[in-house]
């Protein structure tokens, strides 16, 4: 049994590993092998043969490196919503990677689970918060990614309003943000500048970058530069008002911040404390444990358990964060 367990740990651990080599480079090599030839054959390397299909040069997405899972992902309606969580988070994962990620997690750890334990329950509890684990990892790089936008925002704001008063346009001022500032300020605004020079309109660039980067206080910077478009007015100034008003916030953010912050801890102490009792007491005595899930009533307090954690759960979160 224990070989057996041992060979199954080194085979799951093996595979993911090769699974995360292989998705996150095959598809930038496919991608440019493909621009490659694409290029080779426009440019007329190929002199003897006609090319009688019709070249597209959009902009294709390629969701996984395997021809049937991209073709699948293509047509279901979850793969545009992962694809712009993998671009906020500025990971570079396909879709259908983070897909097989998913199922690799949730499955071999299940699975031993339920070869130690012999409860489905359990296996299948470990399989959905396992197998959400990658995407929690997603979000959680999102979020980072977002928090370090909003703290360098304001620095970003007053060299825009710099440049506007030494006489330059605000494309310009996009540019100079893009070229001194750090990612992701510095990214995000070099796109914008990029899809500007690349003939875009100014309202469609910030709406774009506003959908990049769903934050409360870009939207008002959005608002404030296309009001001052339609209406006039001395944008740097504006600007100026607008990162006071950011920095501001952020004050009362983290003195709100720390006023909870006990309330925060112990918010996640009881969150945590029973899963971690759970888990100890099993170790000291497993057969104790196992009553809750090897005979009905046990399984039927199991799911009761496992509905007040999660509902009260979900109100001290709430109870301990506020929104600023």
């Amino acid at each position: 049994m224990i070989v057996v367990l041992i060979v199954t740990i080194f085979v799951g651990v093996f595979a993911i590993a090769i699974l995360l080599i292989t998705l996150i480079g095959r598809s930038a090599t496919e991608q440019s092998r493909q621009t490659l030839t694409l290029i080779n054959s426009e440019v007329g390397e190929e002199k003897g043969k006609e090319h009688d299909e019709a070249v597209d040069f959009r902009k294709s997405v390629v969701l996984s490196a395997v021809p049937w899972v991209n073709r699948w992902l293509q047509r279901i309606e979850l793969s545009p919503v992962l694809r712009k969580l993998l671009n906020q988070a500025n990971l570079k994962w396909t879709v259908g990677g983070l897909l097989l990620i998913c199922l690799a997690c949730s499955t071999v750890p299940s699975y031993l689970v339920y070869l130690r334990t012999g409860s489905s329950l359990i296996a299948l509890v470990i399989a959905v918060f396992l197998g959400f684990a990658p995407i929690a990892f997603v979000l959680y790089k999102r979020s980072t990614r977002f928090a370090k936008f909003e703290q360098g925002l304001p620095e970003a704001l007053d060299m825009m309003v710099s440049g506007l008063r030494v006489g330059q346009s605000l494309n310009a001022a996009f540019g100079m943000v893009g070229r001194e500032c750090p990612d992701p300020i510095g990214s995000e605004f070099r796109i914008c500048f990029d899809e500007q020079n690349y003939g875009l309109e100014l309202r469609n660039a910030i709406d774009n970058l506003t959908a990049r980067m769903p934050i409360r206080d870009i939207r008002i910077v959005g608002t404030a530069i296309l009001i001052q478009k339609e209406s006039g007015g001395n944008l740097a100034e504006v600007l100026e008002n607008t990162a006071s008003v950011i920095r501001s916030r952020f004050r009362l953010k983290r003195q709100v911040q720390v006023h909870t912050a006990q309330g925060r801890m112990t918010g996640w102490v009881l969150s945590l404390l029973p899963i971690v009792l759970g888990f100890a007491i099993y170790l000291m005595n497993p057969t104790m444990m196992s009553v809750l899930w090897t005979r009905p009533v046990g399984i039927k307090l199991l799911w009761a358990a496992f509905g007040g954690w999660v509902l009260g759960t979900a109100i001290v979160q709430k109870i301990v964060r506020m929104d600023v």
